[in-house]
């Protein structure tokens, strides 16, 4: 019975956490507690909601222990003008992409007059990053009320809290939300036109055509790669950024996966063996006809990545 619930559990230690890999981590947890205590479970609630209880207090927990949270460049200081200097940051905690293959078949959450983000919404990597910087209570109340749909009275008793306190906090973390979801419900990019940008996207990246990939980038775009600290906005600084890199690269190849919903690439690059190997997972956020945001995680995050989205670490010839 709860290995039913499983993919939809992770989802939602996802949102909670901002990492597939702790998300993993939080649903065993969760399956193992709920082993455990199983003669205790009485029926009085679902099995559906008996599980998200302990995943959400499991969750919670491994979100108090972290000081400092996930979180992204941007979050960190202004936009960069130089190349990166010295190393990557290592010891910082980086929000990562969920791969799109372990949402399939994943419904919405049931729907009511009180959810406010569908499945669509409630992933996005803006949405994800945003809701971070919430306090881990509030952060699971916005979750457990307006994306799942539940009561305040559900809330309060999975929390163990006062409806009052419950619905207090839900606003704050709505207020805060407004102001940190920079991301805000981007013009949706028809299918054609959206398939006829990635192309050309592709097209320019395998090319290293500097002017095409420039032009289909919005004019205040934004480009982050974490584990680096340094992000840029604006074509001209990514223009520049990637003018002085792209040559320091033999060739490139981009194989289509999926994340969080977005268009998203596995980025290979061509090594001295004449070898396609793993650089980086890239995911694209679009706004109409143009690219508004591309984050490529990098080294030394990327080969933990493919391994999640299941891809090969060398391309064969």
């Amino acid at each position: 019975m709860a290995e039913a619930h499983r993919r939809a559990l992770k989802l939602h230690c996802y949102r909670m956490l901002g990492s597939l890999h702790e998300a993993e981590d939080a649903v065993q947890e969760t399956m193992l507690r709920a082993w455990r205590g199983f003669d205790d479970f009485e029926a009085r609630a679902s099995i559906k909601n008996w599980l998200y209880r302990i995943a959400t207090n499991v969750a919670l927990n491994m979100a108090r222990r972290s000081k400092h949270g996930r979180t992204m460049p941007d979050q960190l200081g202004g936009p960069s003008t130089q190349r990166p200097q010295g190393r990557s940051d290592a010891e910082t905690l980086w929000i990562e992409p969920y791969p799109d293959a372990e949402l399939e078949s994943l419904p919405d959450p049931a729907g009511g007059p009180d959810v406010r983000y569908e499945l669509r919404e409630s992933v996005r990597f803006a949405f994800i990053t945003a809701i971070q910087q919430l306090p881990p209570r509030q952060r699971a109340v916005l979750l457990l009320a307006d994306v799942l749909g539940w009561s305040a009275i559900e809330v309060a008793a999975v929390l163990d809290a006062s409806v009052a306190s419950v619905n207090s906090a839900l606003q704050r973390a709505r207020a805060k939300l407004v102001t940190l979801d920079r991301d805000v419900r981007q013009a949706p990019t028809a299918d054609e036109h959206q398939r006829s940008l990635l192309e050309r996207y592709v097209l320019a990246w395998e090319s290293a055509d500097l002017e095409r990939f420039v032009s289909l980038l919005k004019e205040d775009a934004v480009y982050s790669m974490p584990p680096w600290r340094e992000w840029y906005r604006g074509r001209s600084s990514i223009a520049d950024f990637f003018r002085a890199v792209w040559p320091a690269y033999r060739g490139f190849r981009l194989v289509p996966v999926g994340a969080n919903l977005q268009p998203a690439f596995a980025l290979y690059s061509l090594g001295a063996e004449r070898r396609w190997n793993a650089h980086s997972i890239q995911l694209l956020a679009l706004d109409k006809d143009r690219i508004a945001a591309m984050t490529m995680f990098m080294q030394p995050l990327a080969p933990k990545l493919f391994t999640v989205f299941r891809l090969p670490a060398v391309l064969e010839p």
